[in-house]
């Protein structure tokens, strides 16, 4: 973790704090987490009342009008480290004294500098920031991502019987709330896990145990993988990508546990287990 040297700025609760992707997965957590904790959230996205496109750089100004911090999610396109480094620039110069952006874990185990680009570009900006880095989503099994498990009982992906300490996307959201609004977090570099490093095969079982109903988890090879992927559009980045990062997770690249839930909020991380027994699985989870 790096440690930052000059005297932070404190974020005001009557300043708004700007969550990108602000009707996302993670930003209308972090919002909602922004408004328990008494601050002003400022949900922007393409959809949200305060639109913001990362390819319209005329959305950009509008949005951070008057906000003193942002919780910053990225494109995830190629030229995503350029448009954040262009939008911090922006900010910095409107007066934000705060940026945190969401990373991930396996971009910092990966160690290739294309796929850190986004955080050097928060960290050369000249605000105070601080760096989230949490390993997959409990939430993943149930939203979008892998949630045809719930449609059709069963998960095939090229992952084997490696590990991930899946985190709860509330924990997330907690940590995120805490560093936009407190002090002490500033040129900090935070790894984000559950409390226990689960198999698919083991998070798979602890859903199926909570829906009452089969689910299951079948490990594939690499190219049948990519074969299914190919026959459903993916595109062949995409799925290249996809596969990568499940072979991380066969390699037990991310198995470690991670102490950053404890070092902001002081308690440990929600267990894969709580998440199961209180997430919506119904066949149609979107229904």
């Amino acid at each position: 973790m790096t440690t930052h040297t000059q005297p932070e700025q404190s974020v005001s609760p009557a300043s708004p704090v700007l969550v990108l992707g602000g009707t996302g997965k993670t930003g209308r957590r972090v919002a909602a987490a922004l408004t328990r904790r008494g601050f002003t959230a400022r949900p922007a996205s393409r959809s949200a009342p305060t639109r913001f496109d990362w390819s319209d750089r005329t959305t950009w100004g509008p949005a951070l009008d008057g906000v003193s911090a942002v919780y910053v999610v990225d494109s995830q396109g190629p030229d995503a480290a350029e448009e954040v480094r262009a939008f911090a620039a922006l900010a910095v110069e409107g007066g934000v004294q705060r940026l945190v952006l969401l990373s991930a874990r396996t971009w910092g185990e990966f160690g290739d500098p294309a796929l850190l680009a986004t955080e050097d570009a928060v960290r050369a900006a000249g605000a105070d920031w601080t760096v989230l880095r949490p390993t997959w989503f409990d939430q993943n099994f149930t939203e979008e991502f892998l949630s045809s498990l719930l449609t059709t009982g069963e998960l095939r992906l090229p992952a084997g019987e490696g590990r991930e300490p899946f985190l709860d996307l509330e924990d997330l959201a907690e940590v995120a709330a805490v560093v936009l609004t407190e002090d002490g977090h500033a040129g900090r570099t935070y790894e984000l896990s559950g409390p226990r490093a689960l198999t698919l095969r083991e998070a798979v079982a602890e859903l199926s145990a909570a829906a009452g109903r089969p689910l299951r988890y079948v490990p594939v090879s690499e190219a049948e993988y990519l074969a299914e992927q190919r026959a459903a559009g993916v595109p062949e980045e995409v799925a290249q990508l996809l596969a990568g990062l499940f072979r991380h997770i066969a390699e037990d690249g991310s198995a470690s546990i991670a102490d950053g839930v404890r070092q902001v909020l002081g308690r440990d991380p929600r267990d894969f287990r709580t998440y199961a027994r209180g997430a919506d699985l119904s066949a149609d989870p979107a229904g």
